[in-house]
C-alpha cells in the first residue's frame, strides 16, 4: 500500500509503510516509549506515518486537528495529561511540554526498532458545537475490530475526511489493515484538485459527508474519478443527493453509513434509499444493538468508545447504550432521520427540524444545497430562515430569483406545516462547512 498526499504541500508526495521498516519519520522515537503524546501534525501524510509508528509504542496518543486554536490545544493537552508533543515543527509551544518531537514525511537515517509494548489509547476529539471538543477514548480494537483485514477486490481508497477525525480514521485503518493504498485530501485543497489526484491514482472507493459530496457536485469535477463505491456519513443523506450520486456514478454502489465518534459505526445502508429499514433496530446487525427511545437512536456495540476524558458524563447509559442525540421517525417500515436533538428550532412552542426543511428545498431541480436555521422573533420566539445555493454557478437575474423564491416557498407550503415554512429565504453562493466537513450550523 501507499499513502498519497498533495504534492504542492508535501515532499515526497507519497509514502509506503514499508519505508518505515528500517527508518523512522520521528527522530528520537525511543524517547517517546510509554508516554502520552499530543499528535499535532499539520499534514495528513505526516499524520499517517506518525500513527503507524506511535501505535504500540506510546501509552496514549491524542489526535489533534490543525484547526484547533492554541488555547484549545493547550486545554486538550491538559485534559489528556500528555507529556510529549509530536508535530512538524519543533517550536510548537504547549504549556507544560518541552520542544516538540518533529515528524518528517521523508524517512530519516535513524534506525527504528518496531515494538508493540503498549495497548495504545487512541484519543479522538468530537466535532463539538461549542468550540470545546470532548475527548473520546478508543482502543485500536474498538476502532478497527469490525474492519476487513484484506481487500475483497483490488481497491484504492480515498476520503474527503481528515484522518484525525473518526470518519477519516476508519478509512485510514481500513487501508492499513487491508493493504490498500489511500489518497489523502488536504484542508485547503480545491475539490477539483483533489478529485484530479484521486482519479490519477485510480481511486475505486471514496467517502465523505453529504456536504463534501454536494460541494464535489458543484465543482463540476466529479467526472475525474470512476469509483466502484461511494460512501456518505456524518450528516443526513437525503434522497435527492443519493439519487444525484447514483446518476453521476451509475456503475458505483452508493452507500450511506451511520457512525459517531462515541458510538462507532452502527450500520451501512446500500439499497439507495434515505433512512434505514426498521428491522435494523429490531434484529440488530453485525453485533450492533439498537433501540429508539423518545424518538432518539441509541446504539450498543464493541465499537463504542470506552469513556470521555476529563469532567464529562459517561459515554454509555446503565445498559451500555450510547444516546446518539439523533432523532428518527418510523414511516412505513423505515426509520428516517429528522435531525439532531440539540438543533431543533422552537417556533411558538412547535418544533422544526432544520434538516426536514432542507430536504424539501433540496428537491428543487435548481437547488444544490441549503442551510436552515432560526431568527429571533418577538412574537413566536423564533422564525425559520433558509440560505440556498443553486446548481448554476452564475446567479440569475433578480426577477428570476424572485420567481424561484416563490416556487421554493410554495413547495415548502405544500410539504410542511405552516410554522416550518421559511419566513426568510435568500440565495447565497456557498455555505460554510465545519473542519469535519459538515454544514456549519448555529453554535458550531
Amino acid at each position: 500500500m501507499r499513502f498519497h498526499g498533495p504534492a504542492a504541500t508535501l515532499a515526497p508526495a507519497s509514502l509506503a509503510p514499508a519505508e518505515l521498516a528500517t527508518a523512522s519519520t520521528i527522530p528520537g522515537l525511543g524517547n517517546l516509549t510509554g508516554r502520552a503524546v499530543l499528535l499535532a501534525t499539520g499534514s495528513q501524510l505526516a499524520t499517517a506515518a506518525a500513527l503507524l509508528e506511535l501505535d504500540g509504542h506510546v501509552r496514549r496518543m491524542v489526535l489533534c486537528t490543525p484547526d484547533l486554536a492554541p488555547d484549545v490545544l493547550a486545554e486538550v493537552a491538559a485534559i489528556a495529561q500528555t507529556d510529549a508533543v509530536v508535530a512538524e515543527r519543533a517550536d510548537l509551544e504547549i504549556p507544560g511540554h518541552g520542544p516538540a518531537f518533529v515528524v518528517t514525511v521523508a524517512p530519516t537515517a535513524a534506525p527504528l526498532t518496531r515494538r508493540a509494548e503498549f495497548a495504545t489509547e487512541w484519543i479522538l476529539l468530537t466535532s463539538g458545537t461549542s468550540g470545546r471538543p470532548k475527548l473520546v477514548l478508543h482502543t485500536l480494537e474498538s476502532l478497527a475490530g469490525a474492519l476487513p483485514h484484506q481487500a475483497s477486490v483490488p481497491s484504492v481508497w480515498s476520503t474527503f475526511y481528515d484522518i484525525r477525525r473518526y470518519g477519516g480514521l476508519q478509512i485510514y485503518l481500513r487501508a492499513v489493515l487491508s493493504g490498500t493504498s489511500l489518497v489523502l485530501s488536504d484542508a485547503g485543497e480545491a475539490a477539483t484538485t483533489f478529485l484530479a489526484r484521486a482519479g490519477a491514482a485510480g481511486v475505486t472507493h471514496i467517502s465523505g459527508t453529504p456536504s463534501h459530496w454536494r460541494r464535489a457536485l458543484m465543482s463540476g469535477a466529479t467526472h475525474l474519478i470512476e469509483p466502484a463505491y461511494v460512501r456518505l456519513s456524518g450528516e443526513v443523506a437525503d434522497q435527492v443527493l443519493l439519487d444525484g450520486l447514483r446518476d453521476t456514478y451509475p456503475r458505483a454502489q452508493v452507500a450511506h453509513a451511520f457512525a459517531s465518534t462515541e458510538a462507532g459505526v452502527a450500520f451501512d445502508v446500500t439499497d439507495g434509499r434515505a433512512g434505514f429499514p426498521a428491522d435494523y433496530v429490531e434484529s440488530g446487525r453485525g453485533g450492533v444493538a439498537m433501540k429508539v427511545i423518545d424518538g432518539t437512536l441509541r446504539i450498543r456495540s464493541a465499537r463504542t468508545a470506552a469513556r470521555y476524558l476529563g469532567d464529562a458524563p459517561p459515554v454509555v447509559d446503565a445498559e451500555g447504550f450510547v444516546d446518539t442525540g439523533d432523532l428518527v421517525e418510523l414511516r412505513d417500515g423505515r426509520y428516517y432521520f429528522l435531525g439532531r436533538r440539540g438543533g431543533v428550532v422552537n417556533v411558538g412552542g412547535q418544533k422544526v427540524f432544520p434538516e426536514e426543511v432542507e430536504a424539501v428545498l433540496n428537491t428543487h431541480p435548481r437547488v444544490r444545497m441549503s442551510l436552515v436555521g432560526a431568527r429571533r422573533s418577538p412574537i413566536t420566539g423564533a422564525v425559520v430562515v433558509a440560505d440556498v445555493v443553486l446548481i448554476d454557478a452564475a446567479m440569475p437575474a433578480e426577477s428570476e430569483l424572485t420567481d424561484l423564491k416563490r416556487e421554493l416557498l410554495d413547495s415548502c407550503r405544500r410539504a410542511l406545516a405552516p410554522h416550518k415554512v421559511p419566513a426568510v429565504l435568500k440565495f447565497v453562493e456557498s455555505l460554510p462547512l465545519t473542519p469535519a466537513g459538515k454544514l456549519r450550523r448555529p453554535g458550531a
